[in-house]
């Protein structure tokens, strides 16, 4: 008699989620996914559209846990910051997410109603809509880049230090440049993210501040490049 074949194992989105996260954005594939559910990569297609698909399900799963908090006696400079280190701190926690969100966002569900949210707050503050979502994009993407930069640099701990040294050093013996390094303070990461942010978000709510109109914004800045 002939042997039956064995049953294909069932699986559905929830399945496929749940191995996603756990494997992390990192080191998510469609091949990884599929040996850690017993089935075949090509299995995975009959419930996401590729790796783009497999993307968008567990990243905008990962996504939906973040809770942005707003306080409302911030200044408009102070809400921003607080969101962008709130998206910073999350990004970090979830390492390959700052990926994820770097190529396209938002990207589904719950990169929208991040900042339909962040919208959101910004208009109460008194900004029109188009200029609360600019205000808004400029202020996540900074975050998303700088954040990714650092991440990167986490990977390649294993002689950063030295490498940092070896460069503080050849700094200190250039005539061009020693100088103006000696003044500089020493600041971790985080500091440097969180100044490097806080300047973007200056000089972005100077050209933007809540209640002018985007067609000023654009303008003053068109002319900026203008020389004018």
């Amino acid at each position: 008699m002939a042997q039956l074949g064995r049953r294909a194992r069932k699986i559905d989105l929830d399945d496929i989620v749940r191995v996603g996260r756990a494997l992390g954005m990192q080191q998510l594939s469609l091949n990884a996914v599929a040996f850690r559910l017993g089935v075949s990569a090509a299995a995975l297609y009959r419930h996401v559209d590729g790796r783009w698909g497999l993307e968008r399900l567990v990243g905008e799963s990962i996504l939906g846990d973040l809770v942005l908090h707003h306080d409302p006696h911030h200044t408009v400079e102070r809400h921003l910051l607080s969101f962008g280190l709130q998206l910073r701190a999350f990004v970090l926690d979830h390492p390959g997410l700052g990926t994820y969100m770097q190529i396209l966002f938002p990207r589904g569900d719950a990169g929208r109603r991040l900042m339909a949210d962040e919208i959101a707050a910004l208009c109460r503050a008194g900004y029109n809509p188009d200029v609360a979502v600019s205000v808004a994009s400029v202020v996540a993407g900074s975050t998303i880049n700088t954040t990714v930069a650092e991440e990167t640099q986490r990977l390649r701990v294993e002689g950063l230090d030295e490498q940092r040294r070896d460069v503080s050093e050849q700094l200190d013996t250039d005539d061009r440049l020693a100088e103006a390094h000696r003044e500089l303070p020493a600041v971790d990461a985080g500091e440097f993210s969180k100044l490097v942010l806080a300047t973007t978000i200056r000089g972005l709510v100077a050209v933007a501040p809540p209640g002018r109109p985007l067609e000023e914004v654009v303008a003053d800045l068109a002319a900026t490049g203008l020389g004018k």
